[in-house]
C-alpha cells in the first residue's frame, strides 16, 4: 500500500502549468537584478579599498622576502625601489580617478598609434630588452628605463573598443562594417604580443578585447569564433614550435616534471593553516626562482598559510563582487563599456597566476596584481582600476540624488 496520499482530482479541463527551469542567461538576468545599485560611488569606494588592502598585503611579502634573501646594501635599494613602485601605483590608481574614461577619449587615437610604436620597439635593437629569453621589454637607452608595453596595450585597446563600439551604434553587430575592422586592428596587437612570444598575454589581451566587444553589442558568434579559432590555432602552432611551451604543457599534463612547480606546491604545502610566519619561509632559498613575482601565491600560502590565501582570495572575489555592481550602476554606456574591460583585465589576470601557481593551469609566468615584485604590472593594473573608478567620479552629488527619486 502506497504511503502517500492521492489529492482530489482536478476539474476537468483544468490544467496545472508545467513546471519549466531557468536558464542560465535567466538566472544571470536575475542576479544582475539584484547586485544592481542606484549609487556608484558606493561599489567604487569598496574596490578603492580593496586595492588598497592588497597592496598592503604585498607590501608586507615583498620586504619580508627581501629582508631575507638580499645583504643588507642590496636590501635597502630594492626597498627604496618597492616603495617607490608602491608609491607610483597609488599616484596612478588616483591619477586614473581624477581622468576618467571620457578625459582620454579624444586621445585614444594617439595612444593607440604610440602603444603599437612600443609593441614594435620590442624588436629593434638598441630598444628591446630580452630577458630568459623572451622579447618583452622596451629599453630607453641612458635612461635606465624600461618598461613591458604589452601591459600598457591591453588598457588602450580596451579604450579603442569601447569608443568604437559606442560610435558604430546598430553596425557593431555587422560582420563587414563592424567586427572586422576592430578585430583585424586587435589581432594585429595580439600577433605582436604572441611573437614576444608570450602565449599567455597574448591569450589574455585577445579575451579582454573580445569580451569587451561583446559587451559593447558585437554578436557572440563573431566573438566566439575569433577566440576560438585564432586563439586555438596560435596554441597550437606555439606549442608545436616553441620549445619551452611545449614543455610547460608536459608539466601540466604530468609528463614531466618541473623543480620550480614542484617546490612551489611544497610550498603551500608547508604553510598548513597558519603558515610558518612571515619571514620565516625556507623555500625562497631553495631554487624557486621568482617566488615573489610569478609565484607570489605560493610565497603567501607558505607565509601565511591557508587563512592567508583565503584572505587574498576573498579580496579579490569581493574585487569583483563590487566591480559587478560597480559597472551594472553606471548610466553612460561608454563609461560603463570601459569599467567593465579594465576590471576585467584584473580580475583574470588574477585568476590566471592563481591557477597557474596551484597546478590548475600551465606554468606560465604571470604575476599577481598588487602582490607581485614589479613595476609595470602593479602600476598599470593599479591605472586600469583608477581609470574605471573615474567613471564614478564624474557623477556629481545632485545627478545621483536625482536618480533615487
Amino acid at each position: 500500500m502506497s504511503r502517500f496520499k492521492r489529492g482530489p482530482a482536478l476539474p476537468e479541463g483544468v490544467v496545472l502549468p508545467k513546471e519549466r527551469q531557468l536558464s542560465l542567461l535567466e538566472r544571470l538576468d536575475s542576479l544582475t537584478q539584484r547586485v544592481e545599485t542606484i549609487d556608484p560611488r558606493e561599489p567604487a569606494m569598496s574596490l578603492f579599498w580593496c586595492v588598497l588592502g592588497l597592496m598592503g598585503i604585498g607590501l608586507i611579502l615583498q620586504v619580508n622576502h627581501a629582508a631575507t634573501t638580499q645583504p643588507p646594501d642590496v636590501f635597502w635599494a630594492g626597498l627604496w625601489s618597492q616603495l617607490g613602485f608602491r608609491c607610483a601605483a597609488v599616484m596612478a590608481l588616483l591619477a586614473g580617478i581624477r581622468i576618467g574614461p571620457q578625459r582620454l577619449r579624444r586621445y585614444i587615437p594617439a595612444l593607440t598609434v604610440i602603444t603599437l610604436i612600443t609593441l614594435i620597439l620590442v624588436y629593434v635593437p638598441g630598444f628591446a630588452a630580452s630577458k630568459n629569453g623572451a622579447r618583452r621589454w622596451v629599453s630607453f637607452p641612458f635612461t635606465g628605463f624600461s618598461f613591458q608595453p604589452s601591459e600598457l596595450a591591453r588598457i588602450v585597446m580596451i579604450l579603442w573598443v569601447a569608443d568604437r563600439c559606442i560610435r558604430l551604434e546598430k553596425n557593431v553587430e555587422d560582420w563587414k562594417r563592424g567586427v572586422w575592422p576592430m578585430l583585424r586592428l586587435g589581432l594585429v596587437f595580439f600577433a605582436l604580443i604572441l611573437c614576444e612570444t608570450d602565449l599567455g598575454g597574448a591569450l589574455l589581451f585577445l579575451s579582454c578585447f573580445l569580451a569587451t566587444m561583446w559587451v559593447g553589442g558585437a554578436r557572440p558568434i563573431h566573438v566566439y569564433g575569433p577566440l576560438f579559432s585564432v586563439g586555438g590555432v596560435a596554441f597550437l602552432v606555439v606549442i608545436t614550435f616553441v620549445g619551452y611551451i611545449r614543455q610547460r604543457i608536459e608539466m601540466w599534463l604530468g609528463s614531466a616534471v618541473n623543480d620550480q612547480v614542484q617546490r612551489s606546491s611544497e610550498a603551500i604545502a608547508s604553510g598548513d593553516w597558519t603558515g610558518v610566519g612571515l619571514g620565516h619561509g625556507l623555500f625562497r632559498n631553495a631554487r624557486v626562482p621568482y617566488l615573489e613575482s610569478d609565484y607570489v601565491f605560493a610565497l603567501t600560502g607558505e607565509e601565511l598559510g591557508l587563512l592567508g590565501m583565503l584572505l587574498v582570495l576573498g579580496l579579490f572575489l569581493a574585487f569583483l563582487w563590487f566591480a559587478l555592481r560597480y559597472v551594472l550602476s553606471i548610466r553612460d554606456r561608454y563609461d560603463a563599456l570601459c569599467a567593465f574591460g579594465l576590471l576585467l583585465s584584473v580580475g583574470l589576470q588574477a585568476m590566471v597566476h592563481v591557477q597557474v601557481v596551484t597546478g590548475l593551469a600551465p606554468p606560465k609566468g604571470m604575476p599577481l596584481p598588487f602582490l607581485s615584485h614589479g613595476g609595470t604590472s602593479l602600476v598599470v593594473s593599479s591605472l586600469a582600476v583608477g581609470l574605471a573608478l573615474g567613471a564614478a567620479r564624474a557623477i556629481k552629488p545632485a545627478e545621483s540624488n536625482k536618480i533615487e527619486s
